[in-house]
């Protein structure tokens, strides 16, 4: 049986949303293990043995873990096509690939100045700067998302709920954290509570004990 480990409200919600998809599509259940970021337990021995960068999520199957969320997307899509989570056409696969990398390799890594900006300068003047600057690019990149979803038709690729959805779900919660109201993106805002309301993706938020209110005016 596949095994998730993931920290909650982290980006590991995409692959925990989808192996509640595929469990609905397929019967296949999953395991799950939290991992408390806020304690510190992706640095843990056991937890660094299965992934050493300390990240979530980790997939393991057979005793073998998988890192990197794009990896596991793909690996999910190809043991489990019948679920839909990316199209089967090639092109169209090629490019759903595509915005999640962008996904993963700009919008993620910009929350993360907005998250950690002690990473990114030392001195609490120039973290300021980092984090002032990052909720602006921050908040660019939702929009571009919700320029997007004017085009789903009626999720953002196609006919079925993806990885994408999911992720997109992720970002205006962290948007939340980033003082961006979801009510100042409206159309996103409505996508992503439909995204929730998906029975797999509420079932995903229940374990996670996460809700979309995290914006504090």
């Amino acid at each position: 049986m596949m095994k998730l480990y993931y920290g909650p409200g982290a980006c590991s919600f995409v692959p925990h949303a989808a192996l509640e998809v595929i469990k609905a599509a397929t019967g296949t259940d999953f395991e799950t293990q939290t991992v408390k970021l806020h304690k510190g337990e992706q640095r843990t021995p056991e937890y660094l043995a299965l992934n050493p960068l300390g990240l979530v999520p980790v997939l393991v199957e057979d005793g073998k873990p998988l890192n990197q969320i794009l990896a596991i997307c793909d690996y999910l899509d190809r043991r489990y096509p019948q679920a839909g989570l990316l199209p089967a056409d090639p092109w169209q696969r090629a490019q759903a690939l595509s915005m999640l990398a962008w996904m993963n390799n700009s919008v993620h890594p910009t929350f993360t100045h907005v998250f950690r900006p002690t990473n990114f300068a030392s001195g609490e003047a120039a973290q300021e700067d980092v984090k002032a600057l990052a909720v602006t690019r921050f908040r660019e990149h939702l929009e571009r998302i919700q320029a997007m979803i004017g085009h789903a038709s009626p999720w953002l690729l196609g006919d079925k709920p993806s990885f994408a959805d999911f992720y997109a779900l992720v970002f205006l919660r962290w948007g939340g954290f980033a003082a961006i109201d979801p009510a100042s993106l409206p159309a996103y805002k409505a996508f992503v509570d439909r995204v929730a309301a998906l029975p797999a993706v509420a079932s995903a938020m229940a374990r996670e004990g996460i809700n979309l209110d995290t914006y504090k005016a």
